[in-house]
């Protein structure tokens, strides 16, 4: 059975001459898959070997990650998997492929004195600047393959390789040129500053640099409607990043690299209902909290103590019944959230309580001690992980897409106003009570689901 890429971006990939290629710019595009068909080049050299890094071990081993997907792929070419000491595949004629993490910035000194004549990046924007580099210096050969690098990405405006890879993409829109995408330069690192040049000749001009020193390199741009498989054994995972709030879809569907969180890309006024009354169809209800423990009086520019109540519908859709935003020392937010929980016992008998926990033994102590003192009620504490654009974009999806209602009230304009202004906002309490109180609703309805098709197709060529 013979195994190829698709045509297209993947194809051209796998066929670029360049000593450093990066591909991608959007999810969906079939990189995982084409980084280890590129692991297929050189099988019948026997002293071929190749690694692929990710961030860390479980984005190798996880379902349907690079291990599930190499095992879909290399079988056909009689290779044997072993996990130890690291997972790696085995040609019949000696030549490997091998997964690895690098995890901390520390993990690249593990590999001192290596010679790896083809290195991969899954997702290079998960990796640091000096890890690339420090890596490129381990990639050696004395196999008779050219060394060489490949690299997958989805677009980060704040990344290292935005930057790296600029020349591809407009300045002004953040898409990639497509007439540049997979046309080669030519680059030099000295000093921890890079040079560019059309030609290798034209970097030694400019810097006086060995030419050997001179490293070719390309950016070839794909997006999910280059990934035909997938399209047709998934027609539905399109929906899936058109549902994605603003930011993400930009990135992760369009492939841009300049979009950043702004005002109103999250949350705007017109993107919702406002309701005179609490439906009588609410199936689930939660208060999340953002704690704040500096009142008004004791000086400066305090955050708030904010509470949202959040309840979902028989519908699907979400309803803001109450928010609690105030300036509270830490004695008077307890008892305005024992209060609240109070009122909102009284008003809709089952309301779960959220509320944030802070890391350290400190925090812990605090979730228990708030556990204790609203004993009678239902309560859970949570430790926050990833930026508050991060926690918001899940809530901000369902608000894009009219998903959302708010029940008429004194502080609607307050709400409305901090929430279209986020994530420029001073204060961000109300959105972090926001996302707080929707990732709990949500926490028994979600569904993972990991595509098939990511770019394999059997029985075609290689050209």
């Amino acid at each position: 059975m013979n195994i190829g890429p698709q045509p297209g971006p993947q194809e051209q990939f796998l066929s670029s001459a360049a000593d450093i290629v990066i591909y991608g710019g959007a999810a969906g595009g079939g990189k995982s898959y084409a980084l280890l068909l590129e692991g297929l080049r050189h099988i019948n050299n026997p002293n071929f070997g190749a690694v692929i890094f990710r961030k860390n071990a479980n984005q190798i081993m996880s379902e349907g990650g690079l291990w599930d997907t190499a095992s879909d792929i290399y079988p056909h070419a009689n290779a044997k998997p072993s996990r130890n000491p690291r997972p790696t595949w085995r040609f019949p004629s000696g030549a490997k492929v091998s997964f690895a993490h690098l995890e901390y910035e520390k993990d690249k000194l593990a590999w001192q004195g290596s010679q790896i004549t083809y290195i991969g990046f899954d997702e290079l924007t998960h990796f640091s600047q000096s890890q690339f580099f420090y890596m490129l210096s381990r990639n050696r050969s004395t196999c008779g393959v050219r060394p060489y690098v490949r690299a997958t990405t989805n677009p980060d405006v704040d990344s290292w390789v935005a930057g790296f890879i600029e020349w591809w993409i407009d300045t002004d829109t953040g898409y990639p040129i497509s007439e540049r995408s997979g046309v080669i330069r030519w680059m030099v690192r000295l000093n921890n500053k890079i040079y560019w040049a059309n030609t290798p000749e034209e970097l030694v001009d400019k810097t006086e640099c060995e030419i050997t020193d001179c490293k070719s390199v390309t950016f070839i741009a794909s997006k999910l409607s280059d990934n035909k498989i997938l399209m047709s054994k998934d027609p539905g995972y399109i929906s899936n990043l058109k549902a994605l709030p603003e930011v993400e879809k930009e990135r992760l569907l369009n492939g841009n690299w300049k979009i950043k969180p702004a005002a109103g890309l999250y949350f705007k006024r017109t993107q919702i209902t406002i309701i005179d009354t609490v439906p009588n169809d609410v199936v689930k209800w939660v208060r999340g909290w953002d704690l704040a423990a500096t009142s008004e009086r004791e000086g400066g520019e305090p955050a708030f103590t904010a509470g949202v109540l959040m309840g979902k519908r028989k519908n699907g859709h979400y309803v803001v019944a109450d928010v609690y935003n105030k300036r509270d020392s830490a004695d008077d937010a307890r008892q305005a959230i024992k209060t609240t929980a109070q009122i909102d016992k009284a008003k809709y008998k089952r309301v779960k309580i959220k509320l944030p926990q802070d890391p350290g033994q400190a925090g812990k102590a605090q979730a228990e001690s708030f556990i204790k003192f609203l004993a009678g009620f239902s309560v859970m504490t949570e430790r926050e992980s990833g930026s508050k654009e991060t926690r918001a974009e899940p809530f901000a999806a369902q608000w894009q897409h009219g998903n959302v209602e708010i029940v008429a009230g004194e502080w609607n304009e307050e709400y409305l106003s901090q929430l279209e202004s986020f994530p420029e906002s001073q204060f961000k309490d109300m959105v972090d009570a926001s996302s707080s109180a929707f990732s709990e609703l949500e926490k028994s309805n979600v569904a993972l689901s990991t595509p098939n098709g990511n770019g394999l197709i059997k029985d075609s060529h290689w050209r």
